[in-house]
């Protein structure tokens, strides 16, 4: 019985684990590229971190012409904690903040924003992962990244 409070008086006094870093989502920095079959074209570029933030920006459209574009950064907010920012179309930024990250995998989320309300990033060998959801999975897309030549 000793044993058992004495452990669980060191487990509760234990401090958290600490909110990730920038640095610790290095692994999403580089230049990427998604050519589908139908023509259209993704770019994603991340930058090393540095400063506590990554910056990173992304295109698509369809031959010459550009459809959409978007510029992101991942930094750390006044809690501390990380937070991926969007401004899609180079308008007013809209905030997701870090909710889980795992080894080469990170998502963020806002179930205030319209859509979407979960931005998630991930590692799969050689390629980056990109997945967007609206509430309840609603209007899911997902972008598999191949290193840009």
């Amino acid at each position: 019985m000793r044993i058992s409070v004495v452990l669980m008086a060191a487990l509760l006094g234990a401090p958290a684990c600490a909110a990730p870093s920038a640095a610790e989502l290095g692994w999403m920095a580089g230049s990427w590229v998604e050519n589908r079959p139908d023509g259209r074209l993704t770019e994603e570029v991340w930058m090393q971190p540095r400063g506590g933030m990554l910056l990173g920006m992304s295109r698509s459209g369809k031959g010459d012409r550009i459809g959409l574009f978007e510029f992101m950064r991942i930094a750390e907010g006044v809690d501390g904690r990380l937070s991926l920012q969007a401004q899609p179309g180079g308008g007013p930024p809209a905030e997701f903040p870090l909710v889980q990250a795992t080894g080469q995998s990170a998502t963020f989320e806002n179930p205030a924003h319209d859509h979407p309300t979960r931005i998630r990033y991930w590692r799969d060998g050689a390629k980056l992962m990109a997945e967007i959801e609206g509430k309840d999975g609603a209007g899911r897309m997902r972008w598999s990244y191949s290193p840009a030549e």
